[in-house]
């Protein structure tokens, strides 16, 4: 079937769910619940696009959705375990509506063990499908809603239509991209390339017209999302590049700001750190994952760098991007891992001086290497290993950020504070958030703040007329 055509046959089941939706009177509402990364969130973005298509509107809560879905992750099993009791407590709700279709879509569902789990004991989901076919969810949802029992579609791999659905952004004035999809790296603890498939890059012309629309919609903030963006267009024929991608974007007028997850540093050329230190609207934040400090674990891992190449492209972006904010990703008790290796991890803490990081506790994930690895590492001592990572961590990223009380900084201001409402919250160029006395009127401006306080995680500021 031609793209047309299947965008045709999905438009289609769009009007028919409209027309259901119609004949059972009243507004019809939905749910979604988002587990795990950035491209799981703008996953759900899409979705609710295609809902809203359908007629309904977002419901504030599980108990008022006539559609209830989660949007799952698979790389920790505590994302996993989430899902599995929120599914437990939806139970009351399907006794006490029957009409609520409960959907289930995301990473998790590309593993068979889910699904048989699922099957056996949450008999209450009328609707599971994965990571490759979230373009046919009309076509789905119609057969939820005109039929009894569960419905399983799971694609084994993709196929070249990609979902084309406008996506209903969390914040007006900014929006994810997806780039490209997959991971080729295989690292030994990653379940990725097993739900997600091959890396499989957009064509530069749909990022770019998408992108522009974006901006012609009031966006001034765009984030690049993939697996690995350093590696785009390595699949295409035509010679693209992740660098000549950021030139040309960073070309498009009205975007203020660029920014872009997850580089692999043995990806991350010295062409891209020009293209960071050349292009004013592309952030200086770099988030580039180290994993463990440790060699050996790095080549447990089946990182393709080590500890040396990664500390060499650090000195490389310090050198080149004044005032680069740098964040990482640390996995804390992986297979076999020494009190050795684990200071190796606490000594590039040291080097590097990261703003941030996402940490984690080691989590084994059934079907990749690493959970057949020997001498797992007992949990009493990767925790404790952890709270001195943390502590580490935390000490570090504070006097990176005391270093700004008294600075003024640029900040995009994105939402009033969830926790007190007299103030908006906002992130710097550099990716901190900064918290200041204002109100919704200021939300999706740039703005000059002065810095007053710093806190481990934020800052505070003033507002400078």
């Amino acid at each position: 079937m031609q793209k047309n055509n299947k965008i045709f046959e999905q438009k289609k089941y769009i009007e028919l769910v409209k027309e259901l939706n119609r004949a059972d009177l009243g507004q019809k509402t939905a749910y979604i619940s988002t587990f795990g990364c950035q491209m799981n969130a703008h996953d759900s973005e899409i979705l609710l696009g295609m809902l809203y298509e359908m007629g309904y509107s977002k419901a504030e809560n599980e108990k008022e959705a006539d559609v209830i879905i989660y949007n799952t992750c698979c790389v920790r099993e505590n994302a996993e375990n989430k899902v599995y009791g929120n599914l437990g407590n939806l139970k009351k709700i399907k006794e006490e509506r029957p009409s609520v279709k409960i959907v289930l879509c995301g990473c998790m569902m590309q593993q068979d063990t889910v699904i048989e789990k699922i099957k056996e004991s949450y008999r209450n989901v009328d609707l599971i499908f994965g990571t490759f076919n979230m373009h046919v969810f009309p076509e789905l949802l119609h057969m939820a809603l005109t039929s009894n029992g569960m419905i399983i579609d799971v694609w084994e791999t993709h196929d070249e239509f990609e979902a084309e659905a406008a996506a209903i952004r969390q914040y007006k004035h900014k929006s994810s991209v997806n780039i490209m999809y997959g991971c080729n790296n295989f690292c030994s603890y990653c379940i990725v390339p097993y739900v997600r498939g091959r890396e499989r890059s957009r064509p530069k012309t749909d990022i770019i017209n998408e992108i522009k629309g974006l901006v012609s919609d009031g966006v001034i903030e765009i984030v690049l999302l993939g697996q690995n963006v350093n590696s785009y267009g390595n699949d295409l024929i035509n010679g693209e590049s992740f660098t000549g991608l950021l030139y040309e974007i960073s070309a498009i007028k009205g975007i203020n700001r660029i920014r872009f997850m997850t580089s692999h540093p043995k990806d991350l050329s010295d062409e891209i750190i020009y293209a960071i230190r050349d292009c004013e609207n592309i952030c200086n934040h770099i988030h580039l994952p180290i994993q463990s400090g440790s060699n050996r674990i790095l080549e447990l891992m089946n990182r393709k760098y080590s500890k040396e190449d990664y500390l060499s492209r650090i000195a490389k972006i310090k050198q080149e991007i004044p005032n680069v904010s740098i964040t990482t990703d640390i996995i804390v008790g992986f297979p076999s891992e020494s009190e050795e290796d684990f200071l190796e991890t606490l000594d590039i803490i040291k080097k590097v001086g990261y703003s941030t990081a996402y940490t984690f506790l080691y989590s084994k994930r059934t079907g990749t290497p690493a959970a057949n690895m020997c001498d797992q590492v007992p949990e009493s001592i990767a925790k404790e290993r952890f709270n001195r990572l943390l502590k580490l961590l935390n000490d570090g990223i504070y006097e990176i950020n005391k270093k700004l009380v008294g600075e003024t900084v640029s900040v995009l201001a994105e939402e009033v504070n969830e926790k007190d409402n007299s103030l908006v919250s906002g992130k710097t160029y550099s990716n901190t958030t900064v918290h200041f006395k204002g109100d919704k009127s200021l939300i999706g401006q740039i703005l000059n703040i002065k810095i007053t306080e710093c806190k481990t995680f934020y800052l505070i500021g003033e507002l400078l007329a």
